[in-house]
């Protein structure tokens, strides 16, 4: 067999040497320099069984296509693939491509890979969720079964050193890609111009600039339809490339034609296939990646800008067989402002899936394997989570469940819907309810929705009737199909086929009960609360809700996607409980409470229940004033409060903060039962136990409720400010030269007219003498006649009354 002469085949005998010297091995290469096809057909000739892992379907279909073109033979023969629902090899068969996701599926069934000699992990730089598990299970595998498996790993960019230290500091080999130069042009959009009306602009200025065909890059398949229909050009085939489309349509896409072609493309061609004839490229600067999809709760995807990486490697296929051009849509000041490389999946998607294949791996948490990055621990940790709930693992092991759920290769909630709804409506409903789940509808009502797609034809509808029929093939052990989930009425009924339960069993925490009212809000039994658009079609006290938005600022979320349902549905497919719930809610409320999440089913009341928390919480939530305060009770708290402030412990803090801080050191709730108890409880005596002692015994020393001035009288000291203050008469404090002080602290004294008005406030008695008592004394002696003014009142004597002056 004689390879073609591309840039890998100079560096083909160092891959082999160092796969035969190390075991494991790195190759950099760029795309089509030929990595995909001419490495697995020279490591199968050097002995052995190649498996080769690509991260999308698309590309291991191309590669194998490809791969059994060079050899002359049909695919299936020498070269066969295996990905999602098709698969074409034989017992002659020497190199298998597969997607990543598959290849972890039959390391979890046979960790030892019997027969296989090589494994080729293709595109490691991409950072694929599956791929990046695959390459932890598989050094696993390596370091405890099989230290004869030989692991290849090839990436399209540099920054290889992290990858070749995993695989145990691999030698890194790098081929040369033979390119030519690249000319870039900056085509911003246009204020408020979309995307795929950017990218049209660029793909015409690509084609009015040169020869050659065009390769655009857009992030789904939904901008590539609507740039399709911007781009009618009667001499020009226009041609989509992405995931979605039949076999027949991606091959269709990547074969030369003798007219000129544009090609739209998702993120499938930047690597991982050769497009060839391409001389320009128009590249959006955004692609989709995975996040979690809050409105399924599945994972998902989002539009993002591509980094910097992505961006060279999308260029470069201009590059391949001539000068080219390479078309930016975005501006050229923004080209550094880029990421460097892509966010790898395992920091940013949904982890649920992940979680599970740990568990099959009897490693839950990951610690036990070798990460390129470990999983989020947060992330995983709600994985795990949602695995207990679903019943595919008990304490972290991985149940027998479990374990039939990974091998149906969905999301746990699908593989959950679709293996208990099959027991229960039947597997072709369950699987055509799978289906819509797992790529979403357009109407709001489930039925409706299932309805059309069974009666359309259009590309939609019939890629989602060959999932149905793929995941109903899934079921074909009907032990598996047995129904696993429990409910108050398990067993005791059979439903027809109501896709209502597939979706709750899917989504159990979205089972949904309308509130009372006229506007249709419902309550889910997660919590949240989300109301039916207009139009819907759907009027039904329960839902069982497949999709829901939540927009920034609006009080509720927006129900995309359910079903009608009703309380037994809801009861067989959620979680039920029984609890006895002691709240307050302006009073003391204590009932049993039949629940399905936050939903309430029923309710009576509850005798003999322990309400002290209630209590407490009432206290917090209304206030010490709840409790009987007397004006003495009062008093003894600012005073508490003055002693804590000015000498600290052992003297306590007695705000309203602290007190609810502790309860129950200084307050018996043991009588109380309702709010009118609280009342009857006197504060006072409860405020006595907080008390310091023996240092309480100095109590009225420090802080008295009353101090004696030079009168007799005994006067109330006010604590209720920053410092004492005491308010008497002028009069009365004849002959005090000195400030009186509590705990150290001067008493701020409002020296009262005879009327009672403020005449002066002073916390400097002796000054006050000297330099204020004159100018006091001349604006009073006038109106108070009757009043002793002396000129001296430092050895004046003091009077509660009235003296005439003689």
């Amino acid at each position: 067999m004689k390879l073609p002469d591309l840039p890998v085949r100079a560096v083909l005998p160092d891959v082999l040497a160092a796969l035969d010297a190390h075991g494991t091995a790195v190759l950099v290469a760029p795309p089509g320099t030929g990595k995909t096809t001419l490495v697995p057909l020279a490591l199968a000739s050097d002995g052995g069984r190649v498996v080769v892992a690509e991260p999308r379907r698309l590309a291991a279909r191309a590669a194998a296509t490809r791969m059994a073109a060079l050899l002359g033979e049909p695919v299936g023969e020498t070269v066969g693939y295996a990905v999602r629902g098709d698969r074409k090899v034989s017992a002659r068969t020497r190199v298998e491509v597969v997607t990543s996701g598959l290849l972890v599926r039959r390391v979890q069934g046979d960790p030892e890979l019997p027969g296989v000699s090589t494994v080729l992990l293709d595109e490691c730089h991409e950072r694929h969720l599956d791929a990046d598990l695959l390459l932890a299970l598989l050094l696993d595998v390596r370091a405890g079964l099989r230290d004869d498996l030989r692991l290849l790993a090839t990436s399209a960019t540099v920054a290889a050193g992290r990858l070749a230290s995993l695989l145990g500091n691999a030698p890194v080999v790098t081929a040369e890609a033979r390119t030519y130069p690249i000319s870039y042009s900056y085509l911003p959009p246009a204020r408020g111009e979309r995307v795929e009306a950017c990218v049209a602009r660029a793909v015409r200025t690509a084609l009015s600039s040169g020869e050659g065909d065009v390769l655009a890059f857009l992030p789904g398949a939904g901008e590539i339809a609507r740039t399709s229909n911007l781009l009618r050009l009667s001499d020009v085939d226009v041609l989509p490339l992405h995931g979605r489309l039949s076999a027949a349509h991606q091959d269709d896409a990547l074969r030369p034609r003798d007219r000129r072609r544009v090609v739209l493309a998702t993120a499938v061609a930047e690597s991982s296939l050769t497009v060839p004839g391409v001389r320009a490229v128009v590249d959006s600067g955004l692609a989709r990646v995975p996040r979690v999809d809050h409105r399924r709760g599945l994972p998902g995807l989002a539009t993002v800008r591509v980094s910097a990486a992505v961006a060279t490697q999308r260029s470069g296929r201009a590059g391949r067989e001539g000068p080219g051009r390479a078309y930016r849509c975005w501006a050229e000041n923004e080209q550094s402002l880029l990421p460097a490389y892509p966010e790898p999946e395992i920091r940013t998607a949904e982890l649920a899936r992940l979680a599970l294949e740990l568990a099959c791996w009897s490693t839950p948490d990951g610690s036990g394997l070798a990460w390129w990055d470990p999983p989020g621990e947060g992330a995983l940790a709600a994985g795990r989570a949602l695995l207990e709930t679903l019943g595919a693992t008990s304490g972290g092991v991985v149940t027998a469940r479990g374990r039939r759920m990974a091998e149906l290769g969905l999301h746990p909630r699908l593989a959950r819907a679709l293996l208990d709804g099959a027991a229960e409506v039947g597997a072709r409903n369950a699987a055509e309810v799978v289906a819509l789940l797992d790529a979403g509808g357009t109407l709001t009502d489930v039925e409706a929705e299932l309805r059309r797609l069974r009666s359309a034809t259009d590309a939609p509808s019939r890629r989602w009737k060959q999932d149905a029929r793929r995941l109903e093939s899934l079921l074909t052990d009907r032990k598996s199909v047995k129904a696993s989930f429990t409910g108050e009425n398990a067993g005791k009924e059979a439903f027809t086929a109501d896709p209502a339960l597939v979706v709750a069993l899917a989504h159990p925490e979205r089972l949904a009960k309308r509130r009372p009212g006229g506007a249709p809000v419902y309550l889910m039994a997660g919590g949240t609360a989300a109301e039916l658009p207009p139009g819907s079609g759907l009027d039904a006290e329960w839902l069982a809700v497949a999709e829901a938005t939540r927009d920034p600022g609006r009080v509720h979320g927006t129900i995309r996607l359910a079903a009608a349902a009703d309380e037994r549905l809801a009861v067989r497919a959620g979680s039920v409980s029984e609890v006895d719930e002691v709240t307050w809610d302006g009073d003391v409320v204590a009932r049993r409470v039949r629940k399905l999440g936050a939903i309430v089913l029923s309710e009576r009341p509850l005798k003999d229940a322990n309400v002290h928390d209630a209590l407490v919480a009432g206290l917090r939530a209304e206030g010490l004033g709840l409790l009987r305060w007397r004006p003495d009770t009062t008093r003894l708290r600012e005073r508490l409060a003055f002693l804590h402030e000015v000498l600290g412990p052992p003297w306590p803090a007695v705000d309203d903060a602290a007190l609810l801080s502790d309860v129950d050191r200084w307050l018996d709730l043991s009588g109380a039962r309702r709010k009118a108890d609280l009342a009857a409880i006197d504060a006072g005596t409860a405020l006595k136990a907080l008390l310091p002692w023996p240092e309480a015994a100095k109590l009225d020393d420090l802080a008295p409720d009353r101090l004696e001035v030079p009168s007799g009288s005994h006067i109330r000291v006010d604590y209720r400010g920053d410092r004492p203050v005491l308010a008497v008469k002028l009069q009365e404090t004849f002959g005090w030269t000195e400030t009186p002080t509590l705990a150290g602290v001067p008493v701020v004294l409002h020296l009262l007219s005879p009327a009672g008005r403020p005449a002066a406030i002073t916390a400097d008695l002796a000054g006050f003498w000297t330099t204020g008592y004159p100018a006091v004394r001349a604006d009073l002696r006038g109106r108070y006649p009757k009043h002793p003014w002396p000129e001296d009142p430092a050895t004046a004597a003091p009077t509660r009354h009235t003296r005439r002056r003689g």
